[in-house]
């Protein structure tokens, strides 16, 4: 049976949808997407699901379904700062600034998902808006040679049990606030004093007790370059009262300026030069995510297969930008298996294509995601790795080479192997670079003459 006539029935316009879907028109096949939202709002009615952050290897995977057409949102670095302690107790506990081994791109969820769509449409692809029931499905499942279900963490998503031998944690691991703003003025030169890389480095600030900040070059779907920063607050941290204060994209600006202001205050000279987007009043979102991993591949009531790709099939929590790279990975591996297959599409060849993704890249990307989480797992690579970035910049850059491929650290996870990667990386003893260390006495702060001159 030639791709031409077989017929594909995707149901979510999302990411994983639309990236599904754009593959597999191109690969020949005949394709349906599904949405409860015409492109209209799925683009303008909603805010964006994250910042779907691409680091390095996942370009490369992207760039099998759809050229590159984002030159703004892109990163080269990342400085990251760990702090500990309150007021008086506040204490600098790690610094290091280093830049990426590849190139990352922070771009509008709504964006991504809107060219696919266009082209998608553009290439003869059907889309139709309507609300798919689990009865519904059962009837396009009957229809179809393969149907994926791309609703995200809800919609049908249920249909898909959880995993309980692969799924880590049973509830949300931080609360998350995502907001989004203007970029600031001569960006380049007022980062500067946190980065190597000026504007283009990501700053990730980690604060030991109530959680973690990340802020960097974003590309809104309306705006341009803009600065995207989520906010990640440890249960119980008092930060969640920060955020819940936000009702509003003005709301939004306001409490990211108290938490620098009252926790990361040598960087509040530059945040409170922060606009909010009022252009968008989808520019901020509240939420928490509860780390899931599902089995991959289920049966409708008449018993026809459906898999799960994506946030159905995986959810991170967002700290370790897995979540869009994990979409896009799975779907393009699943476009390439699909070319090459020729016969019926069945439950054990969709269910072994899913635990091929797994040993790939899925298993990986939820161990990296609980290093950044900071599981008590991962307690020794923080001990040891944290250090020796800030002493070695080679060292400092392959930590962050996790997010993109991070399928090395599975064979990292003892004392003896994080020395030998520091050793192997710096050239010589991993004794030797950590005795190096000494925790800074204080950080570098913006400087308010630069404030001064943006706004005269």
């Amino acid at each position: 049976m030639s791709n031409t006539n077989r017929k594909v029935t995707i149901i979510g316009a999302g990411l994983a949808g639309t990236t599904a879907g754009l593959g597999l028109i191109n690969a020949g096949f005949d394709v349906t997407i599904y949405s409860d939202r015409d492109r209209a709002s799925l683009r303008n009615d909603v805010p964006p699901t994250g910042t779907a952050v691409y680091f390095g290897k996942s370009l490369e995977y992207d760039a099998e379904v759809i050229e590159d057409l984002y030159e703004i949102g892109t990163s080269t670095g990342m400085s990251l700062r760990i702090f500990s302690g309150v007021g008086e107790t506040r204490t600098p506990v790690v610094e290091f600034d280093r830049s990426f081994n590849y190139r990352a791109q922070a771009v509008d969820t709504r964006l991504r998902a809107d060219d696919r769509l266009g082209r998608f449409l553009a290439r003869g692809g059907r889309f139709v808006v309507r609300t798919v029931t689990p009865d519904d499905l059962d009837a396009i499942a009957a229809d179809a040679d393969l149907t994926l279900v791309a609703t995200g963490k809800g919609g049908l998503s249920t249909l898909f049990p959880v995993d309980p031998d692969r799924t880590v944690y049973t509830e949300p691991q931080r609360h998350l606030l995502l907001a989004t703003f203007k970029e600031l003025d001569r960006a380049d030169h007022q980062f500067a004093y946190r980065s190597s890389d000026g504007a283009r480095h990501n700053w990730f600030n980690i604060h030991a007790d109530f959680g973690e900040t990340f802020f960097g070059p974003y590309l809104h779907k309306d705006l341009g370059a803009t600065r995207a920063f989520i906010g990640f607050a440890k249960p119980g941290s008092p930060w969640i009262d920060i955020f819940n204060t936000i009702t509003d994209a003005q709301s939004s600006r306001d409490a990211v300026v108290k938490l620098f202001a009252t926790y990361f205050p040598e960087d509040l000279a530059l945040i409170e030069q922060l606009e909010p987007l009022h252009e968008d009043p989808h520019s901020w979102l509240l939420g928490a995510v509860t780390p899931t991993v599902r089995h991959a591949v289920a049966t409708t009531a008449s018993g026809h297969p459906i898999a799960a790709i994506g946030d159905t099939a995986v959810s991170f929590d967002p700290i370790g930008g897995q979540g869009a790279q994990n979409a896009v990975i799975q779907s393009t591996l699943l476009i390439r298996a699909l070319r090459e297959h020729k016969g019926k599409i069945t439950y054990e060849w969709l269910l072994n294509q899913f635990n091929k993704h797994w040993d790939h890249r899925a298993k990986a990307a939820t161990e990296v995601t609980r290093l950044f989480l900071g599981d008590a797992k991962y307690a020794t690579h923080a001990e040891l790795l944290f250090p020796a970035a800030a002493v070695n910049a080679k060292v400092g850059s392959a930590f962050f080479d996790f997010l993109s491929e991070p399928q090395p650290l599975l064979g990292i996870q003892t004392r003896e192997q994080i020395n030998k990667l520091i050793s192997d990386l710096s050239g010589e003893a991993a004794d030797n670079i950590l005795a190096r260390f000494t925790a800074p006495k204080q950080f570098a702060t913006a400087p308010v003459a630069e404030r001064a001159l943006v706004s005269s």
